[in-house]
């Protein structure tokens, strides 16, 4: 039988992790599905969880004033779905829209921050890895966002 610690083991997001925190994690870790067309999530909503796609794919959208919203990247199995929950105020900072059926798994964010402020250690390796997921969405959503000004 696989254990929701050996599914997200096999998750690129936790590769180096330390066995004991992959194990920890997957005590607040459940599996999930977003149909076809679902939004998952609003730009400006409150944000209170993250998932880590296993598989579909999940279109990442932002609000441009004046203008339809713009498609800032298509998310597939291993990416990260969401970290507005981190960081006050938590709320998206963009929109999320299944593009078809998705397996994700996913963590509640109270208990995720809870759990980090406990074992500080694991706290900073998932800040860390979290913050690199933050840095390229942002170069990515820059590069898009440049892109629909020409």
């Amino acid at each position: 039988m696989i254990t929701m610690a050996d599914l997200l083991t096999e998750q690129p997001f936790f590769a180096g992790m330390r066995p004991p925190h992959v194990e920890r994690l997957s005590y607040y870790a459940r599996r999930s599905v977003f149909h076809a067309g679902a939004r998952i999530f609003s730009e400006g909503g409150h944000a209170t969880r993250c998932w880590i796609i296993r598989d579909g794919a999940v279109r990442l959208d932002a609000h441009v004033p004046g203008r339809p919203d713009v498609a800032i990247e298509t998310l597939g199995p291993g990416a990260v779905l969401g970290w507005s929950w981190l960081f006050p105020p938590h709320t998206w900072q963009f929109g999320a829209v299944a593009t078809e059926p998705t397996l994700a798994i996913e963590f509640p964010g109270a208990e995720l921050r809870q759990l980090c402020v406990a074992d500080p250690v694991l706290g900073y390796d998932l800040t860390t890895r979290l913050m690199s997921v933050v840095v390229h969405r942002l170069q990515a959503t820059r590069a898009r966002l440049v892109d629909t000004d020409r």
